[in-house]
């Protein structure tokens, strides 16, 4: 398959005077931290991050100086000084102003945890999350990554790439079979994100763990582009899909409107992916 152009302007210029390695492969060693990997050995930074251990324990000892990374016995976790990082983005779009509350009265309203997330790579990070009740066996905050494949709030915010996005994103993509109902078949996934462009909504059910379905609706900007997704999370059960579309999707609808309206009645920032 020949290489999107996106591709190869991206290793041009990772080959320029302009490509700063340095502040790439420090980033690499923040990244290397997760919600299952919260405490890491220099080896295992290293082999996350794809880096020598020599140029790994560099970086993380001067995260460790910066005050963004802090040592454990013999290993090491990332510090809260980490969520500047994080926050300063959050700043920008208003987000825990703007949808923490419309978002905390959805969850009430339907009685299910409810999320707000962007789309960042094979991804999706969440942004806000208002738990009401734990359906899912991992804990997930604000920062937790789940694979777009997989996800409702993931499919809403792929229908919102153009074709030539969305095509470079499949052409990366390995999706991975989670349960038994999981889609792994490429033309399958394109399939239902082309649905999901027509319905303007997603139901995923036990592909990304058995017991949990999930529901999103997209969030647009000015423009008129797919910003953001919201969605709520429920334990399966036989009704479940009748529920979803009579009960909560009109729920998540009226919820998606109201912060819409929010962010033109404020004139904030065109949000984009």
């Amino acid at each position: 398959m020949a290489k999107q152009p996106e591709k190869i302007i991206a290793a041009e210029f990772e080959e320029s005077r302009d490509y700063v390695q340095s502040l790439a492969r420090g980033l690499s060693a923040l990244r290397a931290f997760s919600a299952e990997h919260t405490h890491l050995s220099l080896a295992e930074i290293a082999q996350r991050a794809q880096l020598s251990r020599a140029v790994a324990r560099r970086l993380v000892l001067t995260l460790q100086h910066l005050g963004y990374v802090r040592s454990a016995g013999r290993t090491y976790t990332l510090s809260p000084r980490v969520l500047e990082l994080g926050f300063g983005y959050l700043g920008t779009l208003n987000l825990s102003e703007l949808a923490q509350p419309l978002l905390e009265d959805l969850a009430h309203r339907i009685d299910q945890s409810c999320s707000m997330a962007v789309l960042d790579g094979q991804s999706v990070v969440y942004v806000v999350r208002v738990p009401v009740r734990r359906v899912m066996t991992v804990s997930l905050g604000i920062g937790a990554r789940l694979p777009a494949a997989a996800t409702s709030m993931g499919r809403v915010l792929l229908a919102g790439l153009t074709d030539s996005d969305l095509s470079a994103w499949l052409s990366d993509c390995k999706p991975i079979r989670h349960t038994a109902h999981s889609v792994t078949d490429k033309k399958k996934l394109a399939e239902l994100i082309g649905q999901t462009r027509t319905e303007q909504f997603a139901y995923v059910e036990q592909e990304l763990e058995l017991g949990l379905c999930s529901l999103a609706v997209p969030i647009r900007n000015a423009e008129g582009r797919i910003a953001v997704a919201i969605n709520t999370s429920m334990p399966y059960q036989p009704d479940v899909a009748r529920k979803v579309r009579t009960t909560l999707l009109p729920a998540l609808q009226e919820t998606a409107r109201a912060v819409e309206a929010c962010l033109l009645r404020n004139r904030l920032p065109a949000v984009s992916l």
